[in-house]
């Protein structure tokens, strides 16, 4: 990159990232979980997971909407200098950073079974649709407004694009990029349109 050249990511992709992770391991591990007694019993396990799931994914959909909104009222329009960094290399990026945390919520869950069956299965799984559901949301915000929202890449270390190092957005044209709004793989194999 040139000189006063950063890079930016995606932040529907920064959200979508863990998702699709926490929902199949978080059902992998609620399937396991169907198939301990458990202390509490399978039924009253998966009562309690059902209430879990929609309360973790409401909650992960509402947390810092505020924030996000904030953000993007605020955004600015991206310089030519910047790098506009893959949906690929974002999402590599922070399943990476996650991996050992995934690992040991999955294994958690797994090992909770044992007390409350498919319950903390359950609980991963509804954090993972909450986060494809904010993702979705920003996608919608995006097509609205005609404008894709990028954060700069070293201010989403920790996986926060609305956390409190982060202190503006920048937009580009719907078509820059390789993702749609929302995050999305674009389908189409031409070469992105100018910013």
């Amino acid at each position: 990159m040139g000189r006063g050249a950063y890079a930016l990511a995606r932040v529907a992709v920064v959200v979508r990232a863990p998702a699709g992770w926490l929902w199949w391991l978080g059902v992998l591990a609620a399937g396991v979980g169907v198939w301990v007694p458990g202390l509490t019993g399978r039924r009253i396990g998966v009562l309690a997971g059902a209430a879990l799931f929609l309360i973790a994914a409401a909650a992960t959909f509402l947390a810092r909407r505020g924030r996000y909104r904030e953000l993007a009222r605020g955004a600015s329009r991206a310089g030519r200098a910047v790098y506009l960094q893959d949906r690929a290399v974002t999402l590599r990026a922070r399943r990476r950073a996650l991996r050992w945390w995934l690992l040991l919520a999955f294994l958690a869950a797994v090992g909770s079974s044992f007390a409350v069956p498919a319950t903390a299965g359950m609980l991963l799984a509804g954090i993972g649709a909450g986060l494809w559901a904010k993702a979705r949301w920003l996608g919608h915000w995006e097509r609205t407004h005609d404008a894709l929202l990028w954060v700069r890449v070293e201010w989403v270390t920790r996986g926060k694009p609305a956390g409190r190092n982060v202190s503006a957005y920048q937009t580009t044209g719907i078509v820059a990029g390789d993702a749609r709004p929302g995050g999305a793989k674009r389908s189409r194999t031409a070469e992105p349109a100018a910013r």
